[in-house]
């Protein structure tokens, strides 16, 4: 029988066969291997071993021979020296960038792209743009380097070519570089601690529990934790449906910290969805006072409903309006916060359809938005509010257009001044921007970049309102210009009105002879009125005494003849004319008929009503020339000039 196995004892065995040979051949490479043999390659080893035979032969020589030696050595040494010089020059003349030129530019456009040797090029480009005075290549500008690699750029990271000259404006080349290396990555997973159902230090060992690894998020949070890894879905365990904790970005945290509101008061979240920022109002605020949650889209509310009832918060009011409108619906807040819609050019790494998607249009339409809700949410706040008076304006956007220029606008527009946004990082923002210039308090506003802060870019503002007056310089240019053009319009047409009531009463008015009424005449033709050039040619015809049955044509008058106030003037001068065409016709005068004296009399009744500027109708007026008084005139003049 073999021998019988205890199972309680174990006895260590040494190491079997396979093992003892690898350690043996391990031990006999030591020997031929030096000290940190293992990582020279073997020419380096042959190299070491030609040396030390070098050295033993030195030994056994004489001192003549020494000095030989020592004279080799030197000329092997300075022929080293030259070789190495050779070397680093051919390696400046490598790392030298060379600009391609238009075959290689054109090739590039028909032939796939090697990304790689695009990402090398970029970062020479940038080192030559970094050094421009002693690594440019001669003949070369500044703006052949910055094409190239504008186009690099959008090839490499798949920007436009709007968004990259925009950037371009905002961060120097190396920096540029980093931001849209940091857009490539997503930002931590962050949450917030809800203080009104636990405390970050329970809520953290509960996660750590369930297998989640985090960390708080930095000493400017009290209440922010940072998710490494996680076994378990954040956004599905118990505690997050028990409200312990909120899913939100580190950098909307900055807005309501800024605004810091205060126990009992009224705030307004302008544009709260989806309720973040609105339930770290109400968990500061301890549930106290009222916070007005609006936003202009009914279905994103509904995200605020439901976080505001599964994190416990009971003094908020949600309502639906355009924030455009809001201070016709409600006004005399302690605090404002404007989160306003923006081209998201701050959140790449969340949507990467900005990199493409924005072009300048959406920019200055973004920008009006901007401004018009920044007024209302000025006019929104109570400057007499014993705590408060503040507005945080913030947004989710680099751009300058949306960000300082807007807050440059209100400043100008209301009675507002900046204030210290008490947060203790972020880089200032900017006082000038290319060829515009802004007020110099804006560096108290904040900028946040991902590659600076590891957040998504955000702006923040804060301003302080002095004053519920609207400066008279509030008016915006576009109704300015509107009541400027109503002015100019009613201005035209009274000057227009004006010398055609004067000339109206003083052709009615005049019953002289022909040389009054040529001189009024005159005085027409340099005062022309648009649109009625008749009037001036039948003034002339009235200034001739000696050819007026020709001008008093029936048919020509009916064609030329309107209703107007001058016409009727001349018919009367026409009246008279004829009755004093020459000294003969003076004598009929005095023999006059019956018909004629009441026709006078008619006439004279006529200008009277006219100088009361009491027009009659134009039926009226064709009817006091007519063809039969026309007749009649002229039978008279025939029969005084038979009785001649």
């Amino acid at each position: 029988m073999g021998r019988k196995l205890d199972p309680t004892t174990y006895v260590k065995k040494g190491p079997g066969r396979k093992s003892r040979k690898q350690k043996g051949a391990e031990t006999e490479l030591a020997k031929f291997l030096t000290d940190g043999g293992r990582d020279l390659l073997p020419i380096e080893r042959a190299a070491r071993k030609q040396k030390k035979l070098q050295e033993a032969m030195g030994q056994e020589s004489d001192d003549d021979d020494d000095d030989d030696d020592d004279d080799e050595k030197g000329k092997s040494g300075d022929e080293d020296v030259d070789e190495d010089d050779t070397v680093q020059a051919n390696i400046d003349e490598m790392d030298k960038f060379i600009l391609p030129g238009a075959e290689e530019i054109a090739k590039e456009g028909v032939l796939l792209v090697d990304l790689q040797t695009i990402h090398q090029r970029i970062k020479d480009n940038v080192d030559v743009l970094s050094n421009f005075a002693t690594k440019r290549e001669e003949g070369k500008e500044r703006t052949e380097y910055l094409s190239l690699l504008k186009k690099d750029l959008s090839t490499y990271y798949s920007y436009n070519n709007f968004l990259i000259d925009k950037l371009l404006d905002i961060f120097p080349v190396s920096e540029l570089i980093d931001f849209l290396e940091a857009n490539e990555i997503q930002r931590p997973v962050t949450i917030r601690t809800n203080t009104l159902k636990t405390r970050r230090r329970d809520l953290a060992q509960a996660l750590i529990n369930r297998g989640v690894n985090l960390d708080p998020l930095g000493k400017w949070s009290k209440v922010g934790l940072v998710i490494f890894d996680s076994s378990v879905p954040i956004g599905a365990t118990p505690e997050y449906l028990a409200g312990h904790y909120m899913l939100q970005g580190a950098s909307s945290f900055l807005p309501v910290m800024a605004l810091s509101p205060q126990e009992g008061e009224t705030v307004l979240d302008m544009s709260s969805a989806p309720g973040g920022k609105t339930t770290y109002m109400a968990q500061l605020m301890r549930n106290t006072g009222v916070i007005v949650a609006n936003d202009a889209s009914a279905d994103r509310l509904k995200s605020v409903v439901g976080n505001i009832h599964r994190l416990g918060v009971t003094n908020s009011v949600i309502c639906n309006y355009d924030g455009r409108q809001f201070p016709k619906v409600m006004g005399g807040f302690d605090r404002v916060l404007l989160d306003a819609p923006c081209s998201g050019t701050g959140v790449i790494s969340k949507d990467p359809a900005v990199k493409t998607s924005k072009d300048e249009s959406d920019i200055q339409r973004l920008a009006h938005l901007q401004k018009e809700l920044i007024l209302a949410a000025i006019d929104s706040v109570n400057a007499e509010s014993l705590s408060g008076g503040y507005l945080v304006y913030c947004t989710c956007s680099i751009m300058v257009e949306e960000n300082e220029w807007v807050v440059d606008y209100a400043l100008k527009k209301r009675n507002v001044k900046l204030v210290q946004t008490g947060l203790d990082f972020g880089k200032e923002g900017f006082t000038r921007f290319k060829e515009r210039r802004f007020h110099p308090s804006l560096k108290l506003s904040r900028r946040f970049y991902p590659h600076s802060h590891n957040m998504d870019g955000f702006f923040v503002a804060k301003l302080k309102k002095f004053s519920n007056t609207v400066p008279t310089t509030a008016v915006d240019k576009g109704k300015v210009d509107v009541i400027l053009d109503l002015i100019n319009h009613n201005a035209l047409s009274s000057v227009m009105e004006t010398p055609l009531a004067v000339e109206v009463t003083a052709d009615s008015s005049d019953e002289d002879g022909p040389s009054k009424a040529g001189s009024k005449n005159k005085s027409k033709k340099q005062k022309p009125v648009p649109g009625k050039p008749a009037v001036s040619q039948k003034a002339t015809a009235n200034g001739k005494p000696a050819k007026s049955k020709k001008t008093t044509n029936p048919s020509t008058l009916k064609k030329s003849e309107k209703p107007t106030g001058p016409k009727k003037a001349k018919i009367a001068k026409m009246d008279g004319g004829t009755v004093k065409v020459d000294g003969e016709l003076k004598k009929s005068n005095t023999v006059k008929t019956e018909g004629e004296t009441t026709k006078e009399s008619k006439e004279g009744s006529r200008f009277e009503k006219k100088g009361d500027k009491q027009r009659k109708s134009p039926m009226q007026s064709k009817k006091r020339i007519g063809k039969n008084k026309f007749n009649k005139l002229k039978k008279l003049l025939k029969k005084e000039e038979v009785v001649q």
